[in-house]
């Protein structure tokens, strides 16, 4: 149950999922595929479904790598909202798009795992939103160079502590790409 009141619609939030981005990514064409599979659900069930794009130096608004992948066509009437921090929340109109639908609870997909996605989920439990991480679609690059655990221990460390995070009135849950329920 949200801490936002009058917000009783869920929406399907696609993190950062650029050719910039998740090119080298772990499991990327699994992960994306699994994306695909949630958007078409949503579309199906008459779900918002918001897409999230950062741009930044190296990733500059409008270039290819800006793009989003071609297997995730977005819609005209869906919203993308445009980002330069790692919460997707921080300095862009999400918070406005979500209320204006009465959204409350979030499906969260993307990328990067131990960047983005891990900023935007709590970004969003601590704005009062019920969150589920879906822990087969979301991703990361390899940064063990850097003292990094390898991806999947990242990936799975994520879906680990999500899935027991807790705070008064909200919810976190990790769920499979065929468990999402939207309306639950």
């Amino acid at each position: 149950m949200t801490t936002l009141s009058d917000r009783p619609n869920t929406a399907l939030l696609v993190i950062d999922v650029q050719n910039g981005v998740v090119t080298g990514t772990h499991e990327r064409d699994a992960v994306v595929a699994n994306i695909g599979t949630l958007v078409e659900k949503a579309r199906e069930e008459a779900v918002p479904i918001v897409w999230v794009a950062h741009s930044s130096e190296n990733l500059p608004k409008g270039s290819d790598d800006w793009q989003y992948v071609p297997e995730l066509p977005r819609q005209e009437s869906e919203a993308l909202v445009h980002k330069t921090y790692a919460d997707s929340f921080e300095d862009t109109d999400l918070e406005q798009v979500l209320a204006e639908a009465g959204i409350g609870r979030l499906i969260v997909t993307g990328a990067q795992t131990d960047e983005c996605i891990r900023s935007t989920i709590h970004g969003a439990f601590v704005r009062g939103y019920d969150v589920t991480l879906v822990g087969d679609a979301h991703t990361t690059e390899d940064q063990t160079e850097w003292g990094a655990p390898p991806p999947d221990k990242v990936i799975a460390h994520t879906n680990l502590y999500w899935q027991y995070h807790t705070a008064p009135g909200r919810t976190a849950a990790v769920a499979e790409t065929k468990e999402v329920d939207f309306k639950g």
